[in-house]
Formats: structure tokens, C-alpha cells, sequence
């Protein structure tokens, strides 16, 4: 499958000119996984329990949500995220804004659960090949101006990314994660969640969280 046209420039120049054989399974991508988590799971432990912290004596509840999502080969597992719904007020638009309701899920790539890059997690099996591979982090779909693209469009990136995802692909995916994360973070609307998303911060037709 053809790279689309709304992939990030970088990644369009990357993908034919370098794709090594396919792997059923690539140690090295494991490898990579450990090598990003585990490090940046020791950073962001502290700041992620005051925040937990925080929310929970906001909310009057529990900090984290954990989310149904199939795993590679469809195995079910949940998602770790913390908990930023209506009840969070100012400090969970603060926490989506600066895109760190998701750091829970470096636990979910620890297990092996996910991987740092992959397709968006979600519940379903409605599109078999997103099952051929750990869900991610981060993916195309971040890189090419995140939640911001219609549903649609995301699942061809996803679509891509199974069909032709190799190592080099996922470092230069992992390079450009933290200046999408910026854009994000700038476009983001009032509402602390990116424009023209439902209310909990999934496009149309996707995955929606659980609080």
C-alpha cells in the first residue's frame, strides 16, 4: 500500500528508499520498546503520582482508567490512562493539553502489551489488520497531525504502517513524536481537547475512553 499523501514529509522520503525484508516478529523493535520505556517511565513516575494524586482529590475518585483495547492477534488487555473527564476541571484540561493522559500506557509497552509506535489502540476487531502488530504510543496518525485528521485517514495510516513498518520507520517516527506533541498542544481548543474530536478526545467513528 502506497504511502498517503497527508503522511509527514520525512516519512514519505524514508519509505522507498529503505524497507528491509519483512519480519513475522523483530527483536529489535522489543529491543527499542525497553530502551525508551523503561527510562522514561523512571522520569515521568514521580511527576505522574502527583498528578494522580492531584486528580484523584479533585475528582473524589480514582486517578487512572483502564481501557479495553486488542492487542496483537487480537489478544485483549486494558490501557492505562489517567483519568482527565469533566469532573478534572482545570488541571486535567492542563494534563490532556500537554498530552500526558497517555504516559500511563509506557506500563502497557513494559508488559509488551504495546509497543512505543503502532496503530491506535482500541476495543474493536473491525479492522483485522491493526491486529498484526502491537498497538502504539505514538504512530503515523501522531506524526501526521495527530486526532486532527478525519477517522478515516488515520486508518490508512494505520493501514500503512502495518503493511510496511520496519525499524527505521519507528525512530523516525519516535524523532518527530515530540514536535507533533507541540502542535498538538497548540491546537488545542477551550475545551482542552483537539479540535474537531468528540468529547473524549476521539475522532468520530474511534475508540472513546472510559471514565
Amino acid at each position: 500500500m502506497p504511502l498517503p499523501s497527508f503522511a509527514p514529509p520525512a516519512i514519505r522520503r524514508l519509505a522507498p528508499t529503505l524497507r528491509p525484508p519483512r519480519l513475522p516478529a523483530c527483536p529489535a523493535k522489543r529491543v527499542v520498546d525497553l530502551l525508551g520505556a523503561v527510562p522514561l517511565a523512571a522520569l515521568a513516575a514521580l511527576p505522574l503520582l502527583v498528578i494522580a494524586a492531584l486528580l484523584c482529590a479533585g475528582q473524589g475518585g480514582r486517578a487512572f482508567v483502564r481501557e479495553p483495547a486488542a492487542g496483537l492477534g487480537g489478544r485483549p488487555f486494558r490501557t492505562w490512562r489517567l483519568r482527565t473527564d469533566a469532573g478534572a476541571g482545570w488541571l486535567g484540561t492542563a494534563v490532556e493539553r500537554c498530552a500526558l493522559d497517555a504516559l500511563p500506557q509506557l506500563l502497557n509497552v513494559l508488559r509488551g502489551e504495546m509497543s512505543l509506535v503502532g496503530p491506535r489502540p482500541g476495543p474493536g476487531t473491525d479492522r483485522p489488520d491493526r491486529l498484526l502488530v502491537k498497538p502504539g504510543m505514538t504512530g503515523l496518525w501522531q506524526v501526521s497531525a495527530r486526532s486532527d485528521l478525519p477517522w478515516e485517514e488515520m486508518a490508512l495510516l494505520d493501514r500503512h504502517y502495518v503493511e510496511s513498518h520496519w525499524l527505521g520507520m519507528d525512530l523516525a517516527i519516535l524523532a518527530q513524536t515530540p514536535r507533533a506533541a507541540r502542535r498538538h498542544r497548540s491546537a488545542r481548543g477551550g475545551t482542552g481537547r483537539p479540535v474537531g474530536t468528540g468529547p473524549h478526545g476521539a475522532a468520530p467513528g474511534g475508540p472513546h475512553r472510559q471514565a
